[in-house]
């Protein structure tokens, strides 16, 4: 993981959105800064901070990760926090795979022989 990741080196890019989208990225950065911005909302930063941890680990985002990690921990989380945090994605994700397997026997329920009934009515016509 730590491969691709380079905090310092990794900012330098964002030139590109500065360059070529500096309306969308101004927008962006005020929309991410109301989102978690320590005063004013119900929810308390630590738990936006676990939450949005906990949606970086569902989506595999080392970036998120990285940074509400150390985010979560500035906002008072403790490692036992992190740690439920994780499990709660692992759970979300293992919960995603849970369901969507039983996607996989719907359609093949549809690759099926055809039930009776719709065998009887193609008979009739």
């Amino acid at each position: 993981m730590t491969d691709y990741l380079d905090r310092e080196h990794d900012k330098t890019f964002t030139k590109v959105y500065k360059q070529q989208t500096p309306d969308i990225l101004s927008a962006f950065v005020q929309f991410d800064e109301s989102v978690f911005r320590a005063e004013g909302r119900e929810i308390p930063l630590k738990y936006r901070e676990l939450i949005a941890l906990a949606v970086g680990i569902t989506t595999q985002c080392v970036y998120c990760i990285d940074g509400h990690s150390q985010r979560a921990v500035t906002a008072g989380a403790n490692e036992a926090e992190l740690a439920e945090a994780a499990w709660v994605a692992t759970a979300i994700r293992a919960g995603g795979g849970f369901a969507h397997g039983r996607l996989g026997f719907k359609f093949g329920a549809d690759a099926a022989a055809p039930s009776d009934s719709a065998t009887s009515a193609s008979h009739q016509h």
